[in-house]
């Protein structure tokens, strides 16, 4: 099975620079209407059975196009949306910034019991991703189905940093993950998930990129 793992479109948020995981969230800016449209025309080819989104706003903005092309309903499932910010939350100084991806990222290394400040754990975050990730693909009708999830950034970079073999936590740290990119893996649950492609970039291309905004969860974090 083919898991597609995509980020939402962008958000105001996102061009302030600010950590904004709360519920409902905000919704796309002009630019993310497009890279949303875009990207379903990218994927208008691809056998997906099953659509999946977060339940924050963006996402399910975000799955609208693709949902459309294939004829298929994008489902809400708990458990997809973005790891929270705790204090740190709309926050958008780079220390802040430095300080959410070093937690997230020490997840992805296998350090689980860091804590975000006032926020979760990485045992609570993979037991609610891992869990949503297994609603998706037990929805598919075969092994050999694809199934789209648009979901968060640092939460993609993070679950397949850890998760998907072929890469770690220092591949996910330096590969940006704009929006609209995509992170695709195959296997399964029970087997495991292996990294094939991992296309940082919005997919309608560099175009729909904005290089102007602060985006704290979608650049490279291996750097100061």
């Amino acid at each position: 099975m083919k898991l597609l793992l995509i980020r939402h479109g962008e958000t105001p948020g996102n061009v302030l620079g600010q950590l904004d995981t709360a519920h409902p969230g905000p919704g796309l800016t002009e630019l993310g209407e497009r890279q949303a449209h875009a990207m379903a025309r990218s994927l208008a080819n691809h056998p997906i059975e099953a659509l999946f989104a977060s339940t924050l706003i963006r996402t399910q903005i975000t799955a609208a196009p693709l949902g459309r092309l294939h004829g298929l309903q994008a489902a809400v499932l708990d458990g997809l949306h973005e790891i929270e910010a705790g204090s740190l939350e709309k926050l958008t100084d780079h220390e802040s910034h430095k300080r959410y991806m070093g937690t997230v990222m020490s997840w992805a290394a296998g350090d689980l019991d860091v804590r975000m400040p006032a926020g979760p754990d990485g045992h609570a975050f993979f037991a609610r991703f891992d869990a949503a990730i297994l609603r998706a693909v037990e929805r598919a009708s075969g092994a050999d189905g694809t199934v789209a999830v648009v979901s968060h950034g640092a939460a993609i970079r993070t679950w397949a940093g850890l998760r998907a073999e072929g890469i770690d936590h220092e591949f996910a740290a330096r590969h940006v993950l704009a929006n609209t990119g995509i992170v695709a893996v195959e296997g399964d649950p029970d087997t495991g998930w292996k990294l094939i492609h991992w296309a940082g970039s919005p997919v309608g291309g560099l175009a729909l990129a904005d290089p102007a905004a602060e985006d704290p969860t979608g650049r490279d974090v291996s750097r100061p």
